[in-house]
């Protein structure tokens, strides 16, 4: 695609005049709307009134690029006016404006149209080319000058593309990162303007374009490490963790189009201080490129995860409140909301539960498939969290977080293979990609994925119950071990469900066994956020930053029989993590059926000790079993190096 097709000399109109900003916006959006780019000519107009809103897009040197990027547009294009007087249209250096060009992209729209737009803006940084447009004749002449600079700008990356590396300069190693809110125009001219000037200097640069289609010219950490000064020319957040303990200049998008000598000549200077980055430290996207398959795999599920934990603390410690503050007695299959103020809370620590695998499954897609893989993530994390089937779309068989691993990375892969089947389409359909058919097709494919998936979970489910059943009658113990290691296996999944839905079945046949089978299967739900909580205070090598700080809250959930707390670290880790803890909840399971411990409730942790038949061995039942996941957890697990 190139900038005359969409640019036609309909739009075009010159040796306009305009009384002011306003005046020019109206002719700009009438052209638009003359051409035929518009839904919605009111909406556009007032998208573009709010984008000034912000600060002036009138960039300085005569030029101003108005734009937005909202519904009101049907198609992406391209108009513009030439005001020889000049208009007001509040310029950053206070000059009049004299070429204006209004872009309108659709809304979700990225990748073709606004790279070639983003060409323009960057070929409006040469000034005898801009002259040349002001003065020119006819539309047709207007256009044909931007067509043959276009030529020559691509003629030139050509060469510079296929032509040896240069020679490494005297200068300095520099780095930059532009980014705007719109990310169309300012993001382009700042980094155009810093690497023209760069050049000039006899600097080496490479700048980042953050815009509206996703980063672009990405850093890599080797890049990073290497550079003597970073310019960060953004007005909006940029991931910053990456560039600690490097020399950072900040400014804005304004500063590097029009001060972008003194940028350079400040980095020169040695004047510059030290970035201490607060937080989480990311590595850049780039640092993946040349990782195995597995660790990529692992900086998926991390992204998943990372974004989780939130989540799992906030709603599991609600949940722990509500218990607290219940009164157990009143009735205990209702344990947790007997009360209004016990119900609250854990109301809402459950909602917040709710939005635990979507959001897993979510950011993992997002993590593979970027941007577009995220609401089809989002969405079969959903169908995992519910249970949806063919027969029965509403749910009723979860597959839980091991049904949310699935759907994340099936998500991800099913949005990178629709980019890939839709690269021939026409460039014309390039700004309904991401808004029509990634999310239509992705969400209607993994409706399918998860809605095969689940049915298989409950015919899984329905089996182990049968065979739970038919081993009740048989050694307690060994029922005891597989029931304990069930609630560990998968935390809220199939075999977990089942577990603790023949646990509670136990309990109405009020008799001693079915009490000492609900004690197994809660003991064996207590026991991994525990191991987990010990094991990142004794081996923290095994474990991340992050990891070791939500780590002891593991406690809290783990005393309150929230389970849950461990799907993060099991997701993080599953071939050593789960296993680890299957282990020490069978132990667990195993003693509480040995000491013939009982249990009267089916919920509700060491609220419930009170009720609990031969409570100090049940608690050994538990000291042993979480010690043991937690050593296990030490020899299996791997170091981390962060």
């Amino acid at each position: 695609m190139k900038i005359k097709d969409l640019l036609s000399k309909e739009g075009v109109s010159l040796n306009q005049t305009a009384a002011d900003q306003g005046a020019a916006i109206d002719l700009m959006v009438a052209l638009h709307d003359k051409v035929g780019n518009l839904n919605n000519k009111a909406d556009f107009k007032a998208a573009i009134e709010a984008r000034e809103a912000k600060g002036s897009t009138a960039v300085g040197m005569g030029i101003a690029v108005p734009h937005a990027k909202t519904a009101a547009v049907k198609k992406a294009g391209l108009v513009a006016i030439t005001v020889p007087s000049g208009v007001d249209y509040k310029s950053l250096d206070n000059q009049p404006s004299k070429l204006l060009f209004m872009i309108a992209a659709p809304d979700g729209a990225a990748d073709t149209h606004l790279e070639v737009l983003s060409k323009l803006m960057t070929m409006l940084m040469d000034q005898a080319f801009t002259k040349s447009l002001i003065e020119a004749k006819t539309p047709e002449e207007f256009i044909d000058l931007i067509d043959k600079q276009e030529d020559a700008r691509d003629k030139k990356s050509a060469e510079k593309e296929s032509s040896a590396p240069a020679p490494a300069k005297a200068g300095l190693k520099i780095l930059g990162v532009t980014a705007c809110p719109t990310g169309i125009a300012h993001t382009y001219m700042a980094a155009e303007a810093l690497e023209q000037c760069a050049k000039e200097q006899g600097h080496s640069i490479k700048v980042e374009t953050d815009g509206s289609g996703g980063a672009k010219n990405v850093l890599t950490d080797a890049e990073i490490a290497a550079a003597d000064v970073i310019i960060i020319a953004a007005d909006k957040n940029v991931e910053m963790g990456r560039f600690n303990g490097k020399k950072v200049i900040k400014a804005s998008t304004a500063d590097a189009i029009h001060h972008s000598s003194d940028l350079l000549a400040r980095a020169a200077s040695g004047d510059v201080p030290v970035y201490q980055h607060t937080g989480a430290i990311s590595k850049s996207s780039s640092s993946m490129d040349n990782e195995s398959a597995g660790r990529k795999a692992y900086k998926h599920l991390m992204n998943g995860v990372s974004h989780m934990l939130p989540f799992v603390i906030g709603g599991g410690i609600l949940i722990a409140i509500a218990f607290l503050l219940d009164d157990y007695s009143i009735d205990p299959s209702n344990f947790g909301t007997n009360t209004p103020v016990a119900a609250w809370f854990k109301t809402i620590g459950g909602t917040a539960f709710g939005f635990m695998l979507p959001i897993l499954a979510g950011f993992i897609a997002q993590s593979i498939a970027d941007r577009p893989g995220l609401a089809v993530g989002f969405v079969g994390g959903a169908l995992a969290s519910t249970g949806a089937t063919f027969a029965s779309p509403g749910g009723g068989i979860p597959s839980a977080f091991l049904g949310a691993l699935v759907a994340g990375f099936a998500a991800g892969y099913i949005v990178l293979a629709i980019r890939k089947i839709t690269d021939g389409l026409p460039a014309a359909l390039e700004g309904i990609k991401p808004v029509l058919i990634y999310p239509l097709c992705g969400i209607m494919i993994i409706g399918l994925v998860m809605c095969a998936i689940n049915p298989l979970v409950g015919a899984l489910n329905a089996w182990i119950s049968g065979v739970l059943t038919g081993m009740s009658s048989g050694s307690i113990i060994v029922l005891g071990i597989l029931l304990g290691a069930m609630m560990a296996t998968d935390m809220g999944g199939p075999l977990n469900k089942a577990a603790y839905v023949f646990g509670t079945a136990a309990l109405a046949n009020q008799n001693e066994t079915g009490y000492m089978i609900m004690a197994a299967v809660m003991v064996g739900g207590m026991v991994p956020p525990i191991a987990i909580a010990l094991a990142t205070i004794f081996f923290k090598n095994k474990f991340t930053e992050g990891e070791r700080k939500s780590g002891p809250v593991n406690f809290i959930m783990g005393l309150c029989f929230i389970t849950e707390g461990a799907i993060p670290f099991a997701a993080a880790d599953p071939l050593h993590v789960i296993p680890s803890l299957m282990i020490g909840s069978g132990l667990a399971g195993a003693l509480s059926m040995a000491f013939k411990c009982t249990l009267m409730a089916p919920h509700g942790g060491i609220f419930v000790f009170p009720v609990v038949g031969n409570v100090a061995m049940y608690l050994v039942a538990l000291l042993v079993g979480s010690v043991a996941g937690a050593i296990m957890l030490g020899i299996l697990k791997k170091n981390v190096n962060e």
